[in-house]
C-alpha cells in the first residue's frame, strides 16, 4: 500500500515519471548516488535500483578546489549526456562567478552546445505556420544548412522577396514542454538534496534553477527579443552621433513568438581577432567608443545588453559594429538604478563606508552583518584594483573578490545586480581580448558624475517628495484599519495564550489616534520641506517672492498640525 501511494505522490508532483528516472540514472553514474540515498529520491520511484555507477564524490584526502573540479567535471558529463535543457542550465551555472568556485566555473565552462539542427522540412512547417501562407511567398530562398544551431532555436539565412538579406530564426518544436519537465524534474530534485547538503543549501542552487527557467521561458518568446532590440537600437540612436553602433533591423511583420526576422549582419565577431593591428587604428576607437556607449546605456537607461561577449559583437564590411542576439537583456527600475550609480560612485571615490552602506541597502540577509568589520573587509578586497588600466585588472577577480566578501558576511546581491557587474565583466573581456587598453574605471567616471548631479537636482527631488508624500497618504489610510484588524484578532480566543484587555475600546482608540497623530506629523514634515524645494533664490526672499506652491505646501502643513492639536484635545 506504501508503494502505490508513493507512487502517486511522486506522479502528482512530476509528471514525466521516466524521465525523472533517465535523470536519477545518469546523475547515479556519474558519481551523486549518495546524494541520491542520502535525500531519499532513489525511494520516490516504485521498483527504481540506482545502476552500477563510477566512484561517489568525497571530501577525505582531497583539497577544497581538488574537491569542486570533480563535482562541477561530474555534473558536467551529466549535463551533456542528459541533454540541451541542462546543457544551457550548466552553461548558465558557469556564469555565475558570485556563488560557485572558480574550480566548478572551469568545469562547466567546457560544456559546448552539443546540439543538433532540426530537419528543415520541420523548420519549413514551423515557418509557414507562423506566417499563416506558403514559404515562397515572403522568402525568396533559405539556405537549408543552418548558420546556428542552439538549445532553443536554429538560425537560417535567407532572402526576402525584396532581395535584402535575413536571418530566421526557428524555435524547437516542443522545446518549451521539454524545457518545463526537465526544470520541474531537477528543481524537485535539487530541493531534496539541499535538505540533505550543507553546501548546496548554502550556494542557493534551487534559487539559480528558478531564475535559470525564468529567463529561459523569456527567451523562448521572440517577440521579447525583437522588442527588446528595438528598444537597445532606438537607445542607443539618442547617443551615438556617429552611428558606429548598428543594431539589425527587425522584420516584425514577419515574426512572432516562434521565428524571428532580423536583417543579416555581413561581418567578422571580434573573438576571432587577435590583436589590435587586425583590427585597424579607426576600429579601436570605434569600439572604445562603443565600449563607453554600452556604459552609458547601463547608467543612465537602465536597459542594457547583458551577454556582450566576442561572439555577439561584429566588425561590418561597412565599418560599423553590429551587435546580434537580445534573448537576454538586463532591466534596471529608476531606483536600482540611483542604488547601481551611489555604488559605483562610491568605488571611483573611495568611500567605502558609502559602498557598504548602500550594498546593504539592496542586498538580502537574515541577520545585520558588523558593518565595520565588513567595511574593512570590502575595502581590503576592491583598494588593490581602483585606477588600474584593464590590462592591469582582472575584472573577474575584482567581482569576484566583492561578492565572496558579501558572502563571507552572509549577504546576497539579487540576481539582477550579478547581471549588471557580469555586464561590466564582458565589456571589459571584449577588449582584454585584443589586447584593448581601457581603464574601465575611467569610462564609468565619465558618466557617473553627470548623472549624479542629476539626481541631486532639484527636479529630481521634487518628485522624490511627491513620492513621498504618496507613501505617507498610503501609509495614513492603511495602519488604522491594521491596527484595527490586529487587535480583532488578538482579542480573539484562538491562541494558546488567552489575554483579557480591559477597556480594549478605548485603548484602541488612543492607539489609534497615536498612530494618526504620528503620521500627520510625518506628513506636515514632508509639506514643509515640500514648500521650501520651490523656491529659487533664498538670498532676495521676501513674502511677495514666496511662489504660491510654497505657500500651498505650508498651508497644508499648517492644517495638519492644527489637526494633531485637536485629536490630542479629544
Amino acid at each position: 500500500m506504501d508503494l502505490i501511494k508513493t507512487g502517486l505522490g511522486i506522479s502528482k508532483t512530476i509528471k514525466n515519471v521516466s524521465r525523472f528516472r533517465e535523470i536519477l540514472t545518469v546523475l547515479s553514474r556519474h558519481g551523486f548516488s549518495e546524494l541520491i540515498v542520502k535525500s531519499g529520491l532513489d525511494k520516490l520511484i516504485p521498483g527504481f535500483v540506482l545502476p552500477s555507477r563510477v566512484g561517489d564524490l568525497k571530501r577525505e584526502d582531497l583539497t577544497s578546489e581538488e574537491w569542486w573540479r570533480i563535482f562541477g567535471r561530474q555534473l558536467r558529463l551529466s549535463f551533456e549526456r542528459l541533454g540541451p535543457s541542462f546543457i544551457k542550465m550548466g552553461q548558465l551555472m558557469a556564469t555565475r562567478e558570485d556563488i560557485l568556485d572558480p574550480a566548478m566555473i572551469r568545469e562547466l565552462k567546457l560544456l559546448q552546445n552539443q546540439v543538433s539542427g532540426i530537419p528543415f522540412a520541420t523548420a519549413m512547417s514551423v515557418i509557414e505556420q507562423n506566417l499563416g501562407r506558403p514559404v515562397n511567398e515572403v522568402f525568396e530562398s533559405i539556405d537549408e544548412n543552418p548558420i546556428g544551431t542552439a538549445s532553443i532555436g536554429v538560425v537560417y539565412k535567407a532572402v526576402l522577396k525584396n532581395g535584402k538579406k535575413v536571418v530566421v530564426k526557428v524555435r524547437r518544436p516542443g522545446i518549451r514542454k521539454t524545457l518545463t519537465t526537465d526544470f520541474e524534474i531537477i528543481y524537485f530534485i535539487v530541493e531534496k538534496i539541499e535538505r540533505v547538503s550543507e553546501e548546496l543549501k548554502f550556494l542557493g542552487m534551487s534559487r539559480m534553477i528558478s531564475d535559470f527557467f525564468k529567463n529561459t521561458m523569456n527567451e523562448l518568446n521572440f517577440k521579447i527579443e525583437a522588442q527588446n532590440a528595438e528598444k537597445l537600437k532606438s537607445n542607443l540612436a539618442r547617443i551615438d552621433k556617429e552611428k558606429f553602433l548598428k543594431v539589425p533591423e527587425v522584420y516584425k511583420e514577419y515574426s512572432t513568438e516562434e521565428i524571428l526576422v532580423l536583417e543579416f549582419l555581413d561581418g567578422k565577431p571580434f573573438n576571432e581577432f587577435h590583436s589590435l593591428e587586425e583590427l585597424g587604428p579607426d576600429m579601436v576607437v570605434k569600439l572604445e567608443r562603443s565600449i563607453e556607449l554600452f556604459t552609458h546605456t547601463l547608467l543612465a537607461d537602465g536597459f542594457f545588453h547583458a551577454d556582450l561577449h566576442g561572439g555577439n559583437f561584429f566588425v561590418l564590411e561597412s565599418g560599423r559594429i553590429g551587435i546580434i542576439d537580445f534573448g537576454l537583456m538586463g532591466n534596471l527600475s529608476k531606483r536600482n538604478r540611483t542604488n547601481l550609480i551611489a555604488i559605483l560612485y562610491a568605488v571611483l571615490t573611495y568611500n567605502f563606508d558609502n559602498l557598504v552602506y548602500e550594498f546593504l541597502e539592496v542586498a538580502d540577509y537574515d541577520v545585520i552583518p558588523d558593518h565595520e568589520e565588513l567595511i574593512r573587509d570590502i575595502k581590503d578586497a576592491i583598494s588593490p584594483y581602483i585606477g588600474l588600466s584593464v590590462k592591469e585588472t582582472n575584472m573577474t577577480e575584482l567581482i569576484r573578490g566583492l561578492i565572496s566578501t558579501l558572502s563571507k558576511h552572509r549577504i546576497y546581491l539579487p540576481r539582477e545586480w550579478f547581471i549588471i557587474f557580469r555586464a561590466l565583466m564582458t565589456l571589459d573581456g571584449v577588449g582584454k581580448s585584443i589586447g584593448l587598453d581601457v581603464n574601465i574605471f575611467k569610462v564609468l567616471d565619465k558618466d557617473i558624475e553627470p548623472l549624479v548631479k542629476e539626481l541631486l537636482s532639484k527636479k529630481n527631488a521634487e518628485e522624490e517628495v511627491m513620492w513621498m508624500t504618496k507613501d505617507v497618504l498610503t501609509s495614513l489610510r492603511l495602519v488604522p484599519k491594521h491596527i484595527k484588524w490586529f487587535l480583532k484578532e488578538v482579542s480573539k480566543n484562538n491562541y494558546a495564550l488567552e489575554f483579557r484587555v480591559k477597556d480594549l475600546d478605548v485603548f484602541s482608540e488612543r492607539l489609534n489616534r497615536a498612530f494618526y497623530g504620528l503620521g500627520m506629523s510625518l506628513l506636515a514634515s514632508v509639506f514643509i520641506l515640500g514648500g521650501a524645494f520651490f523656491i529659487k533664490d533664498a538670498s532676495n526672499l521676501t513674502i511677495q517672492t514666496v511662489p504660491m506652491l510654497s505657500w500651498i505646501f505650508w498651508g497644508s502643513a499648517s492644517y495638519l498640525m492644527i489637526r494633531i492639536f485637536m485629536i490630542r484635545k479629544l
